[in-house]
């Protein structure tokens, strides 16, 4: 399963050129990894970040073709791999079926002893369960 969202490239993503300034692919991917949590896992955000996270502690992307104000992306999120505490996930961006943005993530699911402490945190068999949906074999 490939959890897919629309994004209209907007005046605020460009620069004086009119195209995306490539930053900005960085927030639009930081949303879709948002919008997967909450809407397909069940994870939303403003809940899980009372004391846990979700930092991306690796990222590759490569930039393939540009993106200009008003074109309409095709957000595409897939798993790679599922660690103890893990996620390595896909991702391309795609105006009108040409690749604009493609690459990889791994998240690391965290928690905090209340002392400061960062620690990661074991997937519980029920988040896990609706990872392994977006594996892509």
């Amino acid at each position: 399963m490939v959890f897919l969202k629309e994004e209209k490239v907007k005046f605020a993503h460009c620069d004086p050129a009119g195209i995306v300034f490539y930053p900005r692919y960085m927030e639009m991917l930081n949303e879709l990894v948002e919008d997967w949590f909450e809407e397909a896992l069940g994870l939303p955000f403003k809940d899980m970040h009372k004391g846990e996270g979700m930092p991306t502690i690796d990222l590759k992307v490569q930039f393939k073709s540009p993106s200009r104000l008003g074109d309409l992306l095709l957000k595409s999120l897939w798993v790679k791999n599922i660690g103890k505490s893990s996620v390595t996930y896909g991702f391309d961006f795609k105006n009108n079926e040409k690749i604009a943005v493609i690459g990889e993530a791994t998240l690391v699911y965290v928690d905090n002893d209340g002392d400061g402490k960062i620690f990661s945190k074991p997937w519980s068999d029920t988040l896990r369960a609706k990872l392994e949906k977006y594996v892509n074999h």
